[in-house]
C-alpha cells in the first residue's frame, strides 16, 4: 500500500542538498512528488511530498533522520487527506512599503471568514524610485461559497488604506466580479 509523507527540510545553503534528499528518497523506493524549495538568509528550506510503499516507510524515515549528520534538519509527517471545500480559488497580491503586520492583517481577514490560504510567497526589495523597503506577497486562497465577497473586498480595501498597500484579488477566469 502506498502512503504519502510530507517533509520539511532546513539546512545551511550549500550545493548538493537536493541531490542528497533525492538520492535518499530514491534509494528507499520513494517517489518525489510536489515540492517548494527556497534559499533564504543563508539557509536552504523546503517542503516536499513523497509517495512510498508502507513497507519502506520506516527505513526511509530512519535514513532521513540520519541526514542530520550532514546538517539537514528534516521533519517527516504523514500526509493528511485533503478535504476540498466548496468554493472558488482566488489569486491575491499585496504590494507596498514594508512594515510589520501586513501578513497578519490579511491572514486575519481571511481566517475570520474560514478562507484557507493554500499558497503564500513573500519578498522584500527596494522601491526603484526611492530605495524605500518594498514588500510583495502573492498567493492562492480557497474562498467558501458562504463568504460575502463584497464584505471581503470592503475589509481588504480598509486594510489597504490603513497599511498603505495595494491588495488585489483575482477571480478565476470565468468569474468577472470585481
Amino acid at each position: 500500500m502506498q502512503t504519502q509523507l510530507v517533509l520539511t527540510i532546513i539546512s545551511d545553503d550549500k550545493p548538493g542538498v537536493v541531490e542528497l534528499l533525492a538520492q535518499t528518497i530514491t534509494h528507499h523506493q520513494g517517489n518525489w512528488l510536489e515540492s517548494r524549495m527556497a534559499h533564504l538568509a543563508g539557509k536552504f528550506a523546503g517542503i516536499l511530498q513523497v509517495a512510498i510503499d508502507s513497507e519502506s516507510e520506516a527505513a526511509l524515515r530512519e535514513a532521513l533522520s540520519n541526514l542530520s549528520d550532514q546538517g539537514l534538519k528534516i521533519v517527516v509527517e504523514s500526509a493528511a487527506d485533503s478535504v476540498k471545500t466548496a468554493g472558488k480559488e482566488f489569486q491575491f497580491s499585496v504590494v507596498g512599503s514594508d512594515r510589520p503586520g501586513i501578513i497578519f492583517e490579511i491572514a486575519q481577514a481571511f481566517a475570520s471568514r474560514h478562507i484557507n490560504m493554500s499558497e503564500l510567497e513573500t519578498a522584500c526589495s527596494s522601491m526603484p524610485w526611492s530605495g524605500e523597503p518594498m514588500f510583495e506577497a502573492t498567493g492562492l486562497i480557497q474562498v467558501p461559497k458562504s463568504v460575502n465577497m463584497d464584505d471581503l473586498y470592503d475589509q481588504l480595501d480598509t486594510i489597504a488604506d490603513e497599511l498603505a498597500v495595494d491588495i488585489r484579488l483575482e477571480a478565476p477566469a470565468e468569474d468577472t466580479h470585481h
